[in-house]
């Protein structure tokens, strides 16, 4: 194998894919990047048998060939090497010297027959959507993810595609984020699955405000390809989670008592600033609706407390309810929007977040100390 690459594109495709090496792995050949050169480009190949991330960036290939070399290691030497230009030369002993300016390395790598083999995915299940359209839905939603191990099925995005709608939707059981998206797709192409949080966690770096991204799934495994006017291309393939997803729609609350529209930045602000004073044993704020006033306070004995007012418009009853602040504070700060609307029922009932367009978040109230 015999190849010049830019340093600019050899870092671009080692950035695509290096996230996804585990530090600590059983098999040497899961530390590496399995390079694979033809044509006049390069693919670059890493994976932790759960996540799989591809990138082709174009290069000037002589020879054609594959070998599997060190990526923490490749991406720190290309990082610092000074010219523009990179030669790269591997034998049959899977042994690359790196040639640049002045420069010269030699690195030891294993054969590409060790690296995991590829799934090919077919066309039966199929979905486009613009990639700027899934970053925002994975935005609005993956913060929601549940970390605890116990709970598997809600450690990650659900996905449904059904009736030309496709819903994103995240729980940890104390809150849900959803959201959906107008989408064309067959017939055929309908279905569920559940991605996991790492796999998200990759997309939502990847993914860009243009172009398209093709998802294509099977009982147990997903492919998201992306493709960009730059001709690089990405591709992250993943294992799905298995089990059912809990039925969310239970848990929205059917009809509201109180709909309150709040400055979103104002309302971020000063839960940021109430949650300075509240502490583990005391994570939650006070929320008092009043005439035309909202007071946002938190109070920890062992620490102090905190009095917040903002004027809004209302015309309600007095309302007083308590939440995590840490959950309001996720959900404002994953949305655009100039206003947000909160609405209540009663100060044991959860409250939802909505805004002018397709989303709601549900989140569960705290006790009122």
């Amino acid at each position: 194998m015999n190849l010049t690459i830019s340093k600019e594109q050899l870092l671009n495709g080692l950035q695509a894919v290096q996230n996804v090496v585990s530090a600590r792995t059983t098999l040497p050949v899961l530390s590496n990047v399995l390079m694979q050169a033809e044509g006049k480009g390069v693919k670059f190949i890493a994976t932790d048998l759960d996540v799989t991330v591809s990138c082709c960036v174009e290069a000037n290939v002589t020879k054609a060939g594959s070998t599997t070399l060190p990526v923490k290691k490749l991406f720190s030497i290309a990082r610092e090497l000074n010219g523009a230009e990179i030669e790269l030369t591997v034998d049959d002993k899977n042994v690359s010297s790196i040639s640049c300016g002045s420069s010269f390395y030699r690195i030891h790598g294993l054969p590409p027959e060790e690296f995991p083999p590829l799934r090919n995915f077919t066309d039966d299940k199929s979905v486009q959507v613009e990639q700027k359209a899934l970053k925002g839905m994975l935005k609005k939603t993956s913060f929601a993810m549940s970390v605890d191990e116990a709970r598997y099925v809600l450690n990650g995005i659900f996905i449904s595609c059904k009736e030309h709608k496709m819903t994103v939707v995240a729980t940890d059981g104390r809150r849900l984020a959803l959201t959906d998206e107008e989408v064309d797709f067959s017939e055929k192409s309908q279905g569920e699955f559940i991605i996991p949080a790492k796999a998200v966690n990759e997309l939502n770096r990847l993914l860009q405000d243009k172009g398209e991204v093709t998802i294509k799934y099977t009982e147990n495994q997903a492919e998201f390809s992306l493709a960009d006017e730059n001709a690089s291309s990405v591709v992250i393939v993943t294992k799905l989670i298995e089990g059912n997803y809990p039925n969310y729609r239970q848990v929205i609350p059917s009809e509201a008592k109180e709909r309150i529209s709040l400055p979103r930045e104002e309302f971020l602000h000063a839960l940021k600033r109430a949650e300075i004073m509240t502490s583990d044993k005391t994570n939650s704020v006070k929320l008092t609706f009043g005439k035309n006033n909202l007071a946002i306070t938190a109070n920890s004995p062992e620490i102090g407390e905190a009095r917040e007012s903002l004027a809004i418009n209302y015309k309600g009853r007095d309302l007083a309810i308590a939440f995590n602040p840490k959950y309001m504070i996720e959900a404002l700060n994953a949305l655009p929007n100039e206003e947000v609307f909160i609405e209540l029922v009663d100060e044991l009932s959860p409250g939802v977040i909505k805004i002018n367009g397709p989303f709601l978040y549900v989140v569960m109230p705290m006790r009122l100390g």
